[in-house]
């Protein structure tokens, strides 16, 4: 993938995620961007982190204990887990859910 069209489309990433977290509040969950790398803290611990690794293309989420490896899908143009194929959006959804103790879910576009 060109470099620009990589950080073009990983930009729009962070931006809807960060839009979306816009509506919490922050005592619930708030978050922290920089280039190319958004935190989402809870209060207490622990921080997710969403960041993009520009020498693989891909996106990497790190939740808990656990992280995840994204490459985008050119057909469908969603990031799907390099191991498992799941979708970025649903998996960020899930783990914010079960930090939370209630669902919550990144509307799709």
């Amino acid at each position: 993938m060109e470099p620009t069209s990589f950080l073009q489309r990983v930009d729009a990433i962070i931006r809807r995620v960060e839009d979306w977290l816009e509506d919490f509040d922050p005592d619930e969950v708030d978050f922290e961007t920089a280039d190319g790398l958004i935190k989402i803290q809870f209060p207490g611990g622990p921080t997710y982190v969403l960041n993009r690794q520009t020498a693989a293309d891909q996106i990497w989420y790190a939740a808990g204990d656990r992280a995840w490896h994204y490459n985008l899908d050119e057909a469908s143009g969603e990031w799907r887990a390099d191991k498992d194929e799941h979708e970025l959006f649903a998996k960020i959804s899930e783990t914010v859910s079960k930090k939370l103790g209630r669902d919550v879910r990144i509307d799709p576009e």
